[in-house]
């Protein structure tokens, strides 16, 4: 009966909602963008749009190129080579069970999301000072535990922004390993006669009769890029949701979907463009950005440590407003910290 219990109880989650403008010189987007490393899906919504711009239908075919490599020795990503060639800053972050983490005689520290009895522990690795220190003791010692004492090979997904050096320079590196060079998947769709929530930038808890809060926005947008019929018909027994109220329809809206590994920089670029829709006049009152990381990432943002136990969800919305305002909206769930 206990575990029957814990399977009716919904999992802990956490949505942190903020409004800034991207003006604004304390606007903090640029950083969170940045910082949110593991980015497994991106998907947009414009309504009011039927076909993409050049500019943003270029940015969405130019999101990859990553990699997957097969059986890669975790000692590579601390060799001297890789440091020089790909390490510009960054740590390397191992998330162990007990016996593996006991086995390597690394120093880290107990998972804190362990419990009363400790499984796992989190072991950080600064490349830049290995990068600056090749001959340091701690260097040696962490080369001699990779290498020697506890060899480990994982599969990795690899990706690189490349600062202006050549893509093909991550293909010649691994060439030794099974190697292979992926592009994201992109689905793109154009939504018909779609009941959109009425939205007032200036206020994040709504009005009744009057604008849609961000936490009824959150749930909408989860229901829309999830391909969830809204309709709220009698005889659907899938799913009874429907628009919160007000709403307004739109008789078609651009929803584009890119699958992949996706580094921050490309992300910030897309946002950027995003922001630039509204140059011109347009009849979308706001834009969707939402950014979703793979759930078994060590790290949720920057070296804050996340939890893959129930769900593994970290992601970050940005609702752009016609007047550059925006709301950013920040979810976890079961063992994640407060989003940034």
């Amino acid at each position: 009966m206990a575990a029957l219990r814990r399977l009716q109880e919904v999992p802990r989650h956490l949505l942190v909602c903020e409004k800034s403008n991207f003006n604004h010189h304390k606007s903090r987007h640029r950083h969170l963008v940045e910082t949110h490393y593991h980015n497994y899906r991106v998907s947009f919504l414009i309504p009011e749009c039927g076909i993409l711009s050049k500019e943003l239908k270029s940015l969405v075919m130019e999101t990859g190129p990553f990699y997957s490599v097969k059986n890669l020795p975790l000692h590579e990503f601390i060799s001297p080579e890789f440091l020089s060639t790909f390490v510009r800053k960054g740590k390397l972050v191992l998330s162990l069970d007990k016996d593996t983490y006991e086995e390597t005689g690394l120093q880290g520290h107990p998972s804190q999301y362990s419990g009363r009895k400790i499984m796992k522990f989190i072991v950080s690795i600064d490349l830049m000072d290995f990068s600056l220190n090749p001959d340091s003791k701690s260097y040696k010692r962490t080369c001699w535990s990779l290498k020697e004492k506890k060899p480990l090979k994982f599969d990795f997904l690899l990706a690189w922004h490349s600062a202006g050096a050549e893509e093909s320079t991550m293909m010649s590196y691994f060439s030794s390993y099974q190697i292979k060079e992926h592009q994201p998947c992109v689905a793109q769709s154009v939504l018909a006669d779609l009941q959109c929530p009425v939205l007032h930038s200036h206020t994040l808890q709504g009005q009744p009769e009057v604008a849609c809060s961000s936490q009824e926005l959150f749930d909408w947008l989860g229901a829309v890029f999830s391909h969830v019929n809204l309709s709220n018909e009698s005889n659907n027994f899938v799913s009874t949701y429907c628009c919160p109220q007000p709403n307004a329809l739109v008789t078609k809206a651009y929803l584009c979907t890119i699958t992949g590994f996706l580094l921050p920089e490309k992300i910030t670029v897309l946002l950027e463009q995003l922001c630039h829709y509204f140059d011109q006049p347009k009849l979308a009152p706001w834009i969707s950005l939402c950014v979703q990381g793979f759930a078994d990432s060590p790290v949720s943002w920057k070296e804050q440590e996340h939890g893959f136990q129930k769900g593994g969800e970290h992601l970050y919305n940005f609702v752009i407003f016609n007047n550059q305002d925006y709301w950013l909206q920040m979810a976890v769930g079961a063992n994640d910290n407060c989003p940034p």
